[in-house]
This record gives C-alpha cells, sequence and structure tokens, in this order.
C-alpha cells in the first residue's frame, strides 16, 4: 500500500506542481506503529503544517487548545473545552464574525476515534481518510477541473467553503466528496501559509480516481496550451503588423 499510496503522492506534485507536500490524516485510536506528537500547537490545523515533514499521531487532548477545531474533528469535548468553544463562539458572533444561527450548522466529523494520524502523503504508513493540499489559483483550477465541478451540468456543484477552514474535512470526509476552502483568519493566523493557497480535501477513498482525473485533466490542459499560445501570437504579429 504505501508504494501505491507514494505512487499518487508523487503524480499529484508532479502535475500540479505543489511547493508543499500534500499531507494525510487517519482517524485513528492510538497506533502503537506511529510515534505521538511530543508538542504542544494552538490549533487544530497546525497540525497539518507539521505533518508536511513527519508522521505522527495526535490524540483528541492534543486538539483541545483549539476548541473550533477538536469540535469539527468529532472529538468528544470535556467541560473546561466546552466552555472555551462557547466563549470562542460567542466572541466571534459578538464582533459578527458568524451569524448567531450558524454554529448548530458547523459540519462535524460523525467518526468518533481517540486521535488523528497524520504526515506526508508520500510516506504514510495507513489507509488515508483525507489527503490535504495547499493550492495556488491555476492549482485550484486544475483540482476543481479533475473532481468534475467544472462542468456545466446540474450534477456539478461548486463546492467552496470558508470559515472555519477545519469544517473541509469533515464536509469531505462525511459527503466523499472533494472541496476546496477559502480558508479562514484562524487557518492564516495559525498555519501561516500564504495568502494566495486555497485548501483542497481529498477523501482517501476518491484519492486513486482523482488522481487518474488530474492525469487525463493535466494533458487536456498541456494539449489546449500550444493553441491558445498560437492563437495569442498570431494575433499580436498581425497587431504589430
Amino acid at each position: 500500500m504505501h508504494e501505491h499510496v507514494e505512487a499518487m503522492a508523487y503524480s499529484i506534485m508532479e502535475k500540479m506542481q505543489l511547493e508543499t507536500q500534500p499531507v494525510a490524516l487517519a482517524f485513528s485510536d492510538a497506533p502503537t506503529s506511529v510515534p505521538p506528537l511530543d508538542v504542544q500547537v494552538p490549533s487544530a490545523c497546525t497540525f497539518w503544517r507539521k505533518a508536511e515533514s513527519s508522521v505522527f499521531y495526535a490524540a483528541a487532548t492534543a486538539h483541545y487548545n483549539c476548541p473550533i477545531g477538536a469540535m469539527t474533528m468529532g472529538f468528544d469535548l470535556p467541560q473546561h473545552v466546552q466552555q472555551d468553544l462557547m466563549t470562542t463562539v460567542t466572541a466571534m458572533s459578538a464582533c459578527g464574525y458568524i451569524e448567531a444561527d450558524e454554529p448548530p450548522r458547523i459540519p462535524i466529523l460523525k467518526t468518533r476515534k481517540g486521535g488523528i494520524v497524520y504526515g506526508p502523503l508520500r510516506e504514510f504508513p495507513l489507509q488515508p481518510d483525507l489527503v490535504l493540499m495547499w493550492l495556488t489559483p491555476r492549482q485550484a483550477m486544475l483540482f476543481n477541473e479533475a473532481v468534475g465541478r467544472a462542468r456545466w451540468t446540474a450534477q456539478s456543484p461548486l463546492n467552496f467553503f470558508g470559515r472555519p477552514s477545519c469544517a473541509a474535512l469533515p464536509l469531505a470526509f462525511e459527503s466523499s466528496q472533494p472541496t476546496l476552502s477559502l480558508g479562514c483568519i484562524g487557518m492564516r493566523t495559525f498555519t501561516e501559509i500564504g495568502e494566495d493557497r486555497l485548501l483542497a480535501v481529498v477523501p482517501g477513498q476518491d484519492l486513486p480516481e482523482f488522481c487518474l482525473s488530474l492525469e487525463r485533466v493535466w494533458n487536456a490542459n498541456e494539449m489546449m496550451r500550444p493553441i491558445y499560445e498560437d492563437n495569442k501570437k498570431r494575433l499580436s504579429t498581425a497587431v504589430e503588423a
């Protein structure tokens, strides 16, 4: 399985020309084969960046510094974390960041596990439940085409989401549909990801199909490129003449 996942990771990196490694997540109960993370982090999305360089396990308790992230990941929240969550939600509502009726509608993972295994897709030791990628607008274009969202059909809704960014994970997992998130101020503060990056999430079970579709889309775009370049050159030459 590892060699197959490694090949898919390489294909994604090559075709989309990613600057950062795609990372994988697997919801799990303390696997003995994966080392636990030995540092505290301020948010659930911080784990995504750390997963670019190493495989580790983060228990539910490691997510409690981020009550919103812990909630969206479906973890059981002790009383003090629930209080922190209410404080955070109250502050969001008070400043107009969210409306009062929004919190109950925020997607939450229904799978109940003790934690999450994170790591680079290329060396992930388990079957991934989700794969995350940071994309530029051009890469997001290819992603959108590869998952069939660029088709002009009623069956191809545009799944674009914003705050909170971590909600894109349960949305993708529970619906078995790839998602794109514009991000949120929390994600951009904690991850320090570039302002021109979007978050893409692919369900692990759909990864092989996504890679095949990405190959077709990439080939199609490369076939169209010289046509457009020739047209541009021809018209530019005519204008100069």
